[in-house]
């Protein structure tokens, strides 16, 4: 059992696309990031490496057919570590999000019993992508509430954005997270969808019907929201703008790829970058909302994916 083995069976490159959903959540409900954020940011790694490491034990035996070199066939990893491993990190977020408060462990309670759905009973039925979209949603969700529970002021960087209202009280938290959720929950889905086609390939459709959805969720994101009384400045709509273009280019480019040649290498490249591309999405979903200096500092997670991506798969 050796750390390299424990790094690819927790899909470690893939943490990076984690701490963007809580942060974007609180800046979908105005609010500075504080001391809840961070609980959330931990209990959603907790819940995402539980879900890495169930996914796993509930493959073995396709793993050991498509995938021997994967850590449980390949017998560096039992079985039975894998599954005491996702339900200690279960346990271990359940801890931290209680300690954000109530509804954000009500929230973070949905998000388990979805991971722990998809990984057993989900996956390979067509309610898959589904379920997997939702635990995303839930985990900007987690974010949101969390932030929105403690005492905290709302955030001042949309001040030099945009006219806001002030931030919504914490039982507003959810209505008010739920349109960025549901871009970052379309994106998931959609990702998830090639993601079924990658140990085989063949399927031009999927990564086809990927491209189009990230698309139209570019320019969704680059739209003026409803609600906003005056225009944002030109600075602030130029960084969300950037970080749009970043997000298109991260995710279209390898699922342009596949779509034109959908072998199983460029069908896992495209899974990659769909992955990856979270982070701009997350940070362009952060400066949307008007808190630009959490947008950037999101974006500061982007070199640190791709460099320990060159040595440990996302998918």
């Amino acid at each position: 059992m050796t750390a390299r083995a424990w790094a690819e069976l927790l899909r470690v490159s893939a943490l990076f696309t984690v701490p963007g959903d809580a942060l974007a959540g609180a800046a979908a409900v105005g609010r500075r990031p504080n001391r809840s954020t961070a609980l959330a940011v931990g209990a959603s790694l907790c819940l995402y490496e539980a879900g890495m490491a169930l996914n796993d034990w509930a493959d073995r035996e396709e793993d050991a057919v498509d995938r021997p070199h994967r850590p449980i066939p390949s017998g560096r990893i039992t079985p039975r570590a894998a599954l005491t491993a996702a339900g200690a990190l279960t346990a271990a977020g359940l801890a931290l999000a209680a300690r954000a408060g109530r509804p954000a462990l009500t929230v973070a309670t949905g998000l388990a019993a979805t991971v722990w759905a998809y990984d057993l009973r989900l996956k390979h039925t067509p309610a898959g992508p589904a379920a997997m979209a939702a635990a995303r949603g839930l985990d900007l969700l987690l974010g949101a509430t969390a932030t929105a529970t403690a005492t905290a002021t709302p955030t001042a960087t949309a001040r030099a954005t945009t006219t806001k209202a002030p931030a919504p009280p914490a039982r507003a938290a959810v209505p008010a997270a739920l349109p960025a959720a549901a871009l970052l929950t379309a994106h998931t889905y959609a990702v998830t969808a090639v993601s079924r086609h990658e140990a085989q390939g063949g399927s031009t459709r999927a990564p086809l019907a990927a491209l189009t959805a990230v698309t139209a969720l570019g320019g969704a994101v680059v739209r003026d929201r409803p609600g906003e009384t005056k225009r944002a400045s030109a600075p602030a709509r130029l960084l969300v703008t950037a970080l749009t273009g970043a997000y298109l280019r991260t995710a279209g480019r390898p699922l342009a790829h596949a779509a034109l040649n959908p072998s199983p290498p460029l069908t896992q490249r495209a899974v990659g970058g769909g992955i990856r591309a979270m982070i701009p999405l997350q940070a362009a979903l952060a400066a949307r909302a008007g808190a630009a200096g959490t947008a950037l500092a999101v974006m500061g997670l982007v070199p640190l994916a791709r460099s320990l991506a060159r040595k440990v798969s996302p998918t």
